[in-house]
């Protein structure tokens, strides 16, 4: 290599979706989901606010060029885009911010929340297990997503008590037939998971 030849840019991150259905198979929406370069899962849940402010960034700029016909986008926010005004695509109405679950509902969160739902943007509520911050939230919420795994430990009580303020409730990590029968009888509205559709790398 000469001194003034450059290296090869570095390929940029891909966005996966994942379909979330109805318990009749209609489609509802989609989770849009960071990747590596290579398509593979990065590990977002691990990193600090900072680097999943970016994973966010990424997964949203991606959003604006996409055909979503009538399907919603659900993507994970961190606190920074609660309480800080930052650049949002223009699927108002569309788009479901879904809050992780290590956000504090401190004063700045729940105004962030409101000016949010005010400006047309939907909310939900990610891994919900009935925390304090998530319970303080759950006013504010559109959607609760409780994971399949948590369903052992707390029971289909947690199903009614997400559900108490008006959200529609998904089950996520649906991984087998008898978790979707299970799910549907635990009178989940929606439902998301590899056995219904694994999530997929977008073509860029």
């Amino acid at each position: 290599m000469t001194p003034h030849a450059h290296a090869p840019r570095p390929s940029p991150p891909q966005v996966a979706r994942q379909p979330i259905w109805s318990p009749a198979g209609d489609l509802h929406g989609y989770e849009l989901l960071y990747r590596t370069a290579d398509g593979t899962p990065a590990g977002v849940d691990r990193w600090d606010e900072d680097r999943q402010e970016d994973a966010t960034e990424a997964v949203l700029a991606r959003i604006a060029s996409m055909k979503l016909g009538s399907a919603l986008a659900f993507v994970n926010v961190t606190r920074g885009y609660l309480v800080e005004s930052r650049t949002l695509p223009p699927h108002r109405g569309q788009l479901v911010l879904e809050v992780l679950e290590t956000v504090p509902a401190d004063e700045g969160s729940l105004a962030g929340l409101t000016r949010l739902r005010d400006a047309g943007y939907r909310l939900a509520l990610d891994d919900f297990t009935a925390s304090a911050a998530q319970l303080a939230m759950l006013p504010w919420a559109d959607y609760v997503k409780i994971d399949c795994r948590d369903l052992l430990q707390h029971g289909s009580a947690l199903v009614e008590l997400a559900r108490s303020s008006g959200a529609q409730v998904i089950a996520e990590r649906v991984s087998d037939r008898a978790l979707v029968d299970h799910c549907v009888a635990w009178g989940f509205d929606l439902l998301q998971g590899d056995v219904l559709g694994p999530a997929a790398t977008l073509r860029s």
